[in-house]
């Protein structure tokens, strides 16, 4: 048996490749025989590859700016036999390219992945730029043309035949995005047996769920089967079903395992309303930081109260009135 393949968005260079490295390094201890990289050209064809068989996918899924990569998890949810197994992180930082021996001053085309665009809107306004999506920022770089500034990882500079005129051009620092590790269900739930038998190995979990019966109440019923079970959930987002106006489907993280007794129980629970659940990803908890939100980070307007001594008239207070139109 040879090197185990793993499929990544090409071409190399992208954030994704990065996000294969790092995953071959973390999964060195499933794959005896190593891993082969190997680029393909969107994230259907990664799907297609790993639900076959052929080797394991690696998507992006969740960025600490934009948030959750819809297209992949819009994909994961119709998938009908894939599950992640692992979470890598890759730290996003984007430099700003040139075609080699061309004037980034006639520059007009900024160019990347949706997402990388969105990450560096700074750049692209105070240089006037229009924003052009590319299928990767790999691809962009690849692919530069006169009279544009494409933005990808520092990778990119050494791979093509472009220049660099900036670096860490995007807006925030410590960006990051989190990519999932792909597989069939049944070569998943051998590759967890294992660490599934070790207690001190924790574990988090992605699941969707579609509630049958719609109307008031029925979200809250929902949620609170997590909560009585004693659920930590860190994430919880809705996506509509495509053509169905009114009609959602939920995802959830949650700080347990699907076998673990109090997620499996509360997993019956909604099993036996009639509802609808899949989990998306099981995987190693990883290690966060759980600061808390400072004024600084809240957006404009609003309300915040001081919760241990309320002023005594705030309801009636102007600025409340206008943020909460009551």
């Amino acid at each position: 048996m040879g090197a185990r393949k793993l499929f990544y968005l090409g071409p190399q260079g992208t954030f994704t490749h990065q996000a294969a490295v790092n995953a071959s390094h973390m999964l060195a201890p499933l794959a005896t025989e190593g891993f082969e990289l190997v680029p393909m050209d969107d994230v259907p064809q990664i799907l297609e590859a790993a639900q076959n068989g052929e080797g394991w996918g690696i998507i992006a899924w969740e960025n600490n700016v934009e948030g959750y990569v819809v297209p992949n998890l819009d994909a994961l949810i119709d998938e009908r036999d894939l599950v992640g197994f692992a979470r890598v992180d890759v730290n996003v930082e984007f430099d700003a390219y040139v075609r080699a021996g061309t004037d980034p001053d006639a520059a007009r085309i900024a160019t990347a992945h949706s997402h990388g665009l969105a990450q560096c809107k700074r750049f692209i306004g105070q240089h006037h730029l229009k924003p052009r999506p590319a299928s990767s920022n790999a691809a962009a770089c690849r692919d530069l043309a006169d009279g544009e500034i494409a933005f990808g990882p520092h990778i990119c500079g050494e791979l093509y035949d472009i220049t660099r005129i900036g670096t860490s051009i995007q807006d925030y620092r410590g960006a990051n995005t989190d990519f999932l590790a792909l597989a069939p269900r049944e070569e998943v739930s051998v590759l967890l047996e294992k660490p599934r038998s070790e207690a001190n190995v924790e574990y988090e979990s992605v699941v969707t769920l579609i509630p049958l019966v719609t109307g008031p109440g029925v979200l809250a019923d929902l949620l609170d089967v997590f909560r009585d079970a004693g659920l930590n959930m860190t994430s919880f987002i809705s996506r509509p079903i495509k053509g169905r106006t009114g009609t959602y489907s939920f995802i959830a993280t949650f700080d347990a395992a699907p076998w673990e007794r109090r997620f499996h129980d509360a997993i019956v629970d909604i099993a036996e309303r009639g509802d609808w659940i899949k989990t998306l990803a099981v995987y190693p908890r990883r290690e966060r930081p759980n600061p808390p939100v400072t004024s600084w980070m809240l957006p404009h307007g609003g309300v915040r109260l001081d919760c241990r001594r309320p002023p005594e008239h705030w309801r009636e207070d102007d600025t409340v009135r206008r943020e909460l139109m009551w």
